[in-house]
């Protein structure tokens, strides 16, 4: 029988794989550890990387808490009243030196509260500073891979939950390229469970090799003063939406999680310019033209939805 126990160790060794990927790739920053404890109940291990070769700032951190279930839960489903909750997971952000290599934001996570409620979640994005059409068709057409191992409608509808969620309404824009965002994957039997988990695997084993191949080919790319503001705005966007719509966000904050693991997606730097309007022609506008929902990058159709 699958338990939460074993759901949360492959997390940590998931965490452990993915931190000697990153640093064999960067080369020279090396992730800091950090253990806490949530007085609630439960904790986590947080483990931050700053100033390496490729990797600004980032963190890969794992947390498994529990308590009584909150209020905000049990108002969505009243059968988890005087129940207790339990919810692990990995998340994952990196924010990289060079502004042609892309942002990049994992999370794995599973949930359970009462008796037989659960779900698993989560999701792979990616947000180029300098959309490069060619990279957005790789990286999608990774996740279409390793959704299509396990469910053939897993990526259509993945892919259009992630376009709607990495979604910034007061800017009419995405966030970045999009990529896969689930919530709520349940089942009735216990092989739905399993299945779901090694869905869970199987993305969460994607994310190292993905971005290690991104920091290696776009990290000798040339750059300049222009290119370093324009990822900081862009950056400012990220800070935007982590800070303004992002349910991860609210929940760790919710349950009283650790404020510096929740706040660690933010950049180590980022700026906002009143009005700044990037030139009409240049590789700054033809980036936000394609921060739009409903591009098949995949297939490489530039089809963009109509609102």
């Amino acid at each position: 029988m699958l338990d939460k126990e074993s759901i949360s160790l492959w997390f940590q060794s998931l965490q452990s794989d993915i931190i000697k990927q990153l640093e064999l790739a960067d080369g020279k920053g090396k992730f800091v550890y950090d253990n806490w404890q949530r007085e609630e109940g439960g904790g986590g291990k947080s483990s931050i990387i700053q100033d390496g070769n490729i990797i600004e700032k980032g963190g890969v951190n794992f947390s498994a808490v529990y308590g009584p279930t909150p209020e905000f839960l049990i108002k969505s489903n009243p059968t988890l009243i005087g129940s207790q909750f339990y919810a692990t997971g990995v998340s994952i952000v990196l924010h990289p030196n060079n502004p042609m290599v892309p942002i990049i934001h994992m999370n794995v996570r599973y949930f359970e509260a009462g008796n037989h409620v659960y779900w698993f979640g989560g999701g792979i994005d990616l947000s180029p500073h300098y959309v490069d059409e060619k990279d957005a068709q790789f990286f999608h057409q990774t996740l279409e891979k390793a959704c299509l191992s396990h469910n053939e409608n897993y990526y259509a509808e993945f892919k259009k939950w992630a376009d709607d969620y990495f979604y910034i309404p007061h800017r009419d824009e995405t966030r970045g390229i999009g990529g896969i965002f689930f919530d709520h994957l349940t089942g009735e039997t216990e092989n739905d469970k399993l299945n779901l988990f090694n869905f869970i695997k199987t993305i969460g084993n994607t994310f190292a090799p993905t971005y290690v191949h991104f920091m290696k080919k776009n990290n000798e790319l040339a750059f300049g003063e222009n290119e370093k503001q324009w990822q900081y705005i862009r950056r400012g966007r990220y800070a935007e939406f982590n800070l303004v719509y992002d349910k991860g966000t609210k929940f760790g904050l919710e349950t009283n999680g650790r404020t510096e693991s929740i706040l660690m997606s933010l950049p180590p730097r980022a700026e906002w310019h009143y009005n700044f309007l990037p030139n009409a022609n240049g590789k700054e506008a033809q980036t936000l033209s394609l921060l739009k929902k409903g591009i098949d990058w995949a297939n490489k159709n530039m089809s963009i939805e109509k609102d």
